[in-house]
């Protein structure tokens, strides 16, 4: 069969067909794996984990979920795998540059799905042993750019995107680049709710930025309940920014048409009944193989204590990007300590295979806990679980629970119960294994 030439326009659609890879690369001096052209695979779905509350499952279309602790303190809305997927094109990051080379200014929309074939592009994504951070990129060859971005998790900032921009050619370049995040989600709004009545949670919406510390607020105008009574919202989500002094700010997605057009756009100071984007648009001249590099930071359920606190610092002289990566690190450290609890960590030849322990233990452990402090179990917390495993049973041993010392080790515990020959009483101590430790 003859293939025709397809045009948008007068732009030929490009072939885009290219082969499927992976292996190790290392990053920064942190290994990830990569796989080339995975935008040649069917989208499947990734799971990026922290160290503490975190939680992130993201389509390899872009789309995501994501959130601190459980469904209910979402920071994007949590859907169904297919429904993120298909969120995509409003959902997660999202990026728009106008480059300029000589007197011609092109449109480009990293990553996205909309102008597929027009430009000979390449598409990788990354992602580290320790399952903590992703990243996305796109070789433009036709512009000569590089765009990638990376999601991470930070205990004390929140969720951190790291937009980077490469020139790959011999030429300078300037971009007109707007970069941000969108469809964020208000502290307070349930995953029922959202899925029931999201077009309603969207009127209650309320956006806002300090133009000053260049923080944007999201949050409702009023928690909606079924009682015929006032609920305010005390909490809201926050997203902010680092790397690209300057910029103008938008907390909503309405200008981007505009911006594709190269009309330029105005910063957004207060949104009403619009869904929460976070956008920073500045224009950028990189020199031949130079680079530059952005944060944009988010994160749920910040009182007004805790923002007075971090508008205080993002006004303060603080290296804030080095406290970024510097909070980024130690989370990276803490969760291969807690892996390494559970006898997660090999040191092999066959580095796949010594990952993939890697990741089957990561997974045990958020599934069912690890055994801290070498075992050892505290007396007041075995009776708790006890008493409540089966009250008669502690009432009918509580000669032996009492008995024990205040602290001790696993196996002692495991040897004493035995050693009553009383196979009710061993049963919840075996089952304090899953439970206490």
């Amino acid at each position: 069969m003859t293939q025709k030439s397809i045009y948008i326009g007068n732009q030929l659609v490009q072939d885009e067909h290219q082969s499927v890879s992976g292996e190790y690369v290392t990053i920064k001096g942190e290994e990830f794996y990569k796989i080339a052209n995975y935008n040649q695979m069917k989208d499947f779905f990734i799971s990026v984990v922290s160290d503490s509350n975190h939680w992130m499952f993201i389509s390899t279309r872009g789309g995501l979920s994501a959130g601190r602790v459980d469904a209910q303190s979402a920071l994007f809305p949590y859907y169904t795998d297919d429904k993120i997927s298909d969120s995509s094109p409003f959902t997660g990051s999202r990026t728009i540059a106008l480059v300029t080379s000589g007197d011609k200014t092109s449109l480009w929309e990293p990553l996205s799905e909309q102008y597929a074939g027009v430009y000979k592009i390449t598409r990788n994504l990354y992602k580290n042993v320790y399952g903590d951070k992703l990243i996305f990129e796109e070789i433009n060859h036709d512009l000569g750019l590089s765009y990638s971005y990376a999601w991470r998790t930070s205990d004390r900032f929140g969720f951190v995107k790291t937009a980077t921009l490469v020139n790959n050619s011999a030429e300078s370049v300037s971009v007109d680049i707007l970069d941000g995040i969108e469809n964020l989600i208000p502290y307070g709004v349930e995953s029922d709710v959202q899925n029931s009545l999201s077009c309603l949670v969207d009127a209650y919406k309320k956006n806002e930025l300090q133009a000053d510390t260049g923080l944007g607020l999201y949050s409702m105008s009023s928690i909606l309940v079924d009682r015929a009574e006032p609920s305010e919202a005390l909490s809201a989500s926050v997203a902010w920014s680092v790397g690209m002094p300057g910029t103008t700010k938008l907390v909503s997605s309405i200008q981007l048409d505009t911006f594709r057009k190269g009309l330029g756009v105005d910063q957004e100071a207060d949104v009403r009944g619009r869904r929460g984007a976070y956008f920073i648009n500045g224009a950028l001249t990189l020199a031949a193989a130079a680079e530059q590099s952005w944060s944009i930071i988010a994160d749920i359920n910040q009182g007004p204590a805790d923002v007075r606190e971090l508008t205080t610092y993002i006004n303060s002289d603080a290296d804030i990007a080095q406290d970024i990566e510097d909070d980024i690190a130690l989370g990276s450290l803490n969760l291969a300590r807690i892996v390494g609890t559970s006898d997660g960590l090999q040191v092999t030849e066959d580095r796949l295979s010594a990952n993939h322990h890697f990741a089957n233990v990561l997974f045990n452990v958020m599934r069912g806990g690890l055994f801290v402090d070498n075992y050892a179990v505290d007396k007041a917390d075995l009776i708790s679980f006890v008493k409540g495993f089966n009250r008669l049973e502690y009432q009918n041993s509580v000669s032996f629970f009492e008995g024990l010392d205040d602290s001790f080790h696993y196996s002692d515990l495991i040897a004493a119960a035995e050693q009553t020959n009383n196979a009710s009483a061993t049963a919840p101590v075996h089952g304090v294994s899953a439970a206490v430790l």
